[in-house]
């Protein structure tokens, strides 16, 4: 069997792009993956259409040497963009391998740990009121971990305007309310979505309540395991941090000084499968979970069940169609994921079924996705009231 194409599959899913890889085989047989990158589609796509020319012909179930081959056949290795192409193609080489072999993804990786993969779910976003609500109604259907975000006193003058300052103590105090009338049972977290510096971050931990957070997720910026450790001076709580990192030398600091508690792996950014599935056997070795970022659409989130199943230190999967959001399912048409991935998995309550079907057990229709114009989606861009350029 030999790779004889590799095509890059842009599509508009819910409320941003998506893209999907499909590897193609003489035998008949194709794999799917998805690049992480939201918002760098097109500069993702030009760097498969490097690893493309020299792929083509290659035995896709060699899939420790593509990797390696991916990653070390130019000077300047690894980076984001790079990383999220060869995890895309990673990911679609697994679901080829378990496809000729007639078995699940997991299967591959050592079998399956656990039988369901239980999930948590974000409350939705907005003043203190607006959030509390959202929580209480998860916790009324069944959810037992649940992230927030931070929330603020009133709606900005401008969509595009964040102040940390304003938001630390109202957040703060919010939270507090949120886990007295939840109680002590139900895990609660905070993403900072690395908004903050480490002065803020430090003042917002310390406004809680011993208890109030049983993890703080990415507090701020990465670039400084240093940083990390300073926080972690200044606080308790939990942190959850890693969903930036593309390759297992960035997560290294932070499982070796334990500057995080729970592994935020992307496997459509670290390096697909053969990347994750190291970084989970890291942390291992150091005690701390694999809490996987899993922002995307149906195939990243196939591709984080098969991780998850096969893991020993896992701990919940982030998926972001619930009661309270819904990031990539409208109302029908070609921009639903539903048209677009007619076999994908599917929520059960607070958790996913261990799926077993071969490879990943999704497929796309390409009819669907051809049929869509491809739009340009940016991240918002944050300023500051004095007009500085600040974090989202």
């Amino acid at each position: 069997m030999r790779i004889t194409d590799i095509k890059p599959l842009p599509v508009w899913v819910g409320n941003r792009n998506q893209l999907v890889v499909k590897v193609e085989t003489d035998a008949g047989i194709h794999g799917l993956g998805e690049s992480g990158l939201s918002g760098r589609e097109l500069a993702v796509i030009g760097a498969l259409k490097h690893f493309r020319e020299f792929l083509i012909g290659k035995d896709p179930m060699q899939i420790g040497r593509i990797w390696q081959e991916l990653y070390r056949s130019q000077y300047f290795e690894g980076g984001r963009v790079l990383m999220a192409a060869q995890s895309a193609i990673d990911i679609a080489l697994y679901d080829i391998l378990g496809k000729a072999l007639g078995v699940p993804v997991y299967q591959l990786l050592g079998g399956k740990q656990r039988e369901t993969i239980p999930c948590f779910a974000t409350a939705a976003q907005g003043t203190g009121e607006h959030m509390l609500e959202s929580v209480k109604m998860l916790v009324s259907r069944g959810w037992k971990v649940i992230r927030t975000m931070p929330v603020a006193p009133h709606p900005p003058e401008s969509p595009d305007l964040w102040e940390p300052r304003e938001s630390i103590g109202y957040t703060a105090r919010w939270m507090t309310k949120v886990r007295e009338e939840v109680g002590g049972d139900i895990t609660l977290g905070v993403d900072y979505h690395h908004r903050l510096s480490l002065a803020e971050a430090a003042s917002f931990c310390q406004r809680l309540p011993i208890g109030t957070l049983d993890f703080l997720e990415e507090p701020i910026r990465d670039e400084s395991p240093d940083a990390y450790a300073a926080l972690r001076r200044q606080t308790g709580i939990p942190f959850a941090i890693g969903e930036e990192f593309s390759s297992k030398w960035q997560f290294a600091p932070y499982l070796e000084r334990h500057l995080t508690d729970f592994a935020r792996i992307d496997i459509c950014n670290v390096g697909g499968f053969t990347e994750a599935m190291k970084v989970a056997g890291w942390a291992e070795a150091h005690y701390i979970d694999v809490m996987p970022h899993n922002p995307l659409g149906p195939v990243c989130t196939a591709a984080t069940i098969h991780m998850a199943a096969a893991v020993a230190n896992f701990a919940w999967l982030e998926v972001r169609v619930t009661e309270s959001e819904n990031l990539y399912f409208g109302k029908g048409g070609v921009n639903d994921a539903n048209a677009l991935f007619p076999v994908q998995p599917r929520l059960e309550g607070t958790s996913f079924p261990v799926p077993t079907a071969p490879g990943l057990g999704i497929e796309i229709d390409e009819k669907a996705a051809a049929a869509q114009e491809w739009k340009f989606w940016e991240a918002p861009h944050y300023r500051r009231r004095d007009g500085s350029v600040t974090n989202w």
